[in-house]
């Protein structure tokens, strides 16, 4: 078995044709990578990705091959997939305003592109949702930049760029639809799409997880504020309370309690979507 690529939270190994992908605790924010691990933040980012893609494999194939044949000390965290070849666009949708997407309503008025009308404010609920693609920073080497959708034709062709933003819109729906049902608003999402030996387009990665999404207690949400964080950005909150962290490696220790809070975020956006119990 081969490690054939380190990245901020996953490991990838060859293990002849297939791949192994291994989903560590390691956790970033802003593209940086935290010196403090969250207990079992692989496992159930790990498990509530293998849950989406049963749940949405009706709407699009995905790469995994099987949950179980894994080493044992993986057990849990690990995923048997296909190799893809994994389209070089960070693939967004936005029901919500929030994050980088605010910070660019508020300078343009569009989000990639995309005019929004006047007057929405933090996490306001968008007209419709809308595609937001990004670049691929490679680790360490900066910070993903919005692209416009004519961007997106220009690097990968006009009929992949419009499958591309049908299946984001079409995955962000889907999974908005079922999170509603159990008090959860997905605000936003990213997802990683890659083209299979056969040409199929299919979903890697991970899906609609806590590390790749926005998600908020529907019953709590109220526009124009900060909302009640079940995913990562609870950390970046904390993170901007620092005063000698410039974002920039290397990152700073996190206490203890913050570390608790995070990790009880994620187990309770697991359950929650799920109906299972960790353990």
């Amino acid at each position: 078995m081969e490690l054939l690529h380190s990245g901020k939270v996953r490991d990838v190994y060859a293990d002849g044709d297939d791949l192994l992908l291994v989903a560590s605790d390691r956790i970033s924010i802003y593209d940086v990578i935290l010196p403090t691990p969250i207990p079992d933040k692989g496992k159930i980012l790990t498990q509530l990705s293998l849950w989406w893609f049963d749940q949405l494999s009706d709407l699009i194939p995905n790469h995994v091959i099987s949950a179980t044949d894994v080493p044992a000390e993986w057990s849990g965290r690990a995923i048997r997939c296909e190799r893809l070849d994994m389209v070089m666009v960070e693939c967004i949708a936005r029901g919500y305003l929030a994050g980088s997407g605010l910070k660019e309503y508020e300078r343009d008025g569009a989000i990639s592109g995309e005019k929004l009308p006047e007057g929405l404010i933090e996490a306001s609920k968008l007209p419709t949702p809308i595609y937001t693609p990004t670049t691929k920073a490679p680790v360490g080497e900066g910070h993903d930049e919005f692209m416009t959708y004519a961007d997106v034709e220009a690097k990968v062709g006009k009929d992949a760029a419009a499958e591309l933003k049908r299946i984001t819109l079409e995955v962000y729906r889907r999974g908005q639809q079922v999170a509603e049902t159990k008090g959860i608003i997905i605000a936003d999402t990213k997802i990683e799409l890659g083209t299979a030996r056969d040409g199929t387009l299919k979903l890697g990665d991970e899906l609609l997880t806590p590390d790749s999404s926005r998600f908020w207690a529907a019953d709590e949400w109220k526009p124009g504020g900060t909302q009640r964080y079940l995913d990562k950005q609870f950390l970046r909150d904390w993170s901007s309370s620092l005063t000698d962290w410039d974002r920039t490696d290397p990152g700073p220790a996190v206490p203890d309690e913050v570390v608790e809070a995070t990790r009880n975020r994620y187990i309770e956006v697991y359950e929650r979507l799920t109906g299972v119990s960790w353990s």
